[in-house]
């Protein structure tokens, strides 16, 4: 047994490594430790790996869904633990433990507060070690499973505002998963999910198992080398991921438009031009593409090393701008099927698939 208790200065590790892994998505470090701090007060946090707990263990995945930059965004606390009930509540086995859907500086959190209040462990079987756009993409291809039936629940939005939905859907997990995101947009850009219940062997074979610990370990690295400035905490996380140093410099113009409950546009950096959808898809310089999703493309400030997130992002801000291969990354099955990549194309109006075919099978 690996089992690992989540303390507070794990936790910061676990939010600060998976804002890197978050490649410009997987929501705010400031909502991360939000959610951790609700998670401490409900109870202890266990870290177990997958090879800790039965296969057929029943695994939830957390989630949330929705455009990080949308003005009106807002989940509750209150609100992972409402979609937990509403699953249940429509058919859903109890679970055995949970999945966070990606890393990200918010996402690598979720379905830790639902863990702490029941007593069951979070399992470091995470549905991918990136953060991406779709729920599809982050779903270790359940989408090809013929006779699976998806279930979702969501919860989110503004209450004072008139905003708060909820939401409980089965079906294909594509019409699921769309069905969430119109929740998302509909409760001003945000939900908590809870969704996809499957068994633990499931999620061993499918699923980017140990991403949770590589993000503490970079978080880790990160917090000691803090003290060095902005430079120092970049080289290790370029050593501790095997990426490389792009570029140094302002961020030149920021485009960035919220609809249908995503974040996309444009960042130039120095020479460079990117392209994201929630996440950084490409990169190029001079017209020559030097990364694409699933690479990890990121943005760190460079004062102070901390990760930098498309939404978060501002016209001159000073940034490191790196990248990482995506083999050198833990991925998901959802991020080796053509078809769910094939969907960024027309999002951000760059090839992608004739980049990637590496990664795909």
């Amino acid at each position: 047994m690996s089992e690992m208790i989540i303390t507070e200065a794990i936790a910061e590790a676990a939010v600060l490594g998976g804002a890197v892994l978050g490649g410009g998505g997987g929501g705010s470090m400031a909502k991360g430790r939000i959610n951790i701090r609700e998670a401490l007060s409900l109870g202890t946090l266990r870290l177990v790996d997958i090879d800790d707990i039965p296969p057929d263990t029943v695994l939830i995945t957390g989630s949330a869904v929705g455009a990080p930059a949308a003005a009106e965004a807002q989940v509750a606390p209150r609100d992972y633990l409402r979609v937990i009930d509403i699953l249940m509540a429509n058919g859903c086995p109890k679970p055995g433990g949970f999945i966070p859907n990606e890393c990200g500086g918010s996402s690598i959190t979720n379905g830790w507060i639902p863990a702490a209040l029941m007593g069951l462990p979070v399992v470091d079987a995470l549905c991918n070690g990136r953060a991406h756009p779709t729920g599809t993409m982050g779903s270790m291809g359940l989408h090809k499973e013929p006779a699976y039936v998806s279930r979702q629940s969501a919860a989110g939005g503004n209450p004072e505002k008139g905003l708060y939905v909820e939401i409980h859907a089965a079906g294909k997990l594509e019409a699921t998963a769309a069905l969430v995101r119109a929740a998302a947009d509909k409760a001003g850009g945000l939900v908590a999910v809870a969704r996809n219940p499957v068994e633990a062997a499931f999620a061993k074979k499918n699923g980017a198992c140990g991403a949770l610990k590589q993000a503490i370990r970079l978080g880790e690295r990160m917090k000691a080398a803090a003290s060095g400035g902005g430079e120092k905490v970049v080289s290790e996380v370029l050593g501790f991921l095997g990426g490389s140093l792009v570029t140094q410099g302002a961020a030149e113009s920021v485009e960035l438009v919220t609809k249908g409950g995503f974040d996309s546009g444009k960042i130039v950096v120095g020479d460079c031009e990117t392209t994201f959808w929630n996440e950084f898809m490409t990169l190029e310089r001079g017209g020559a593409r030097l990364g694409t999703f699933p690479d990890l493309i990121m943005t760190l400030d460079a004062a102070d090393g901390l990760p930098v997130t498309t939404a978060e992002l501002r016209k001159g801000q000073d940034v490191f701008l790196i990248h990482v291969p995506a083999e050198k990354l833990i991925l998901g099955e959802g991020m080796r099927c053509p078809d769910l990549m094939k969907s960024i194309e027309p999002v951000v109006g760059k090839e992608i698939l004739p980049y990637i075919q590496s990664v795909l099978r």
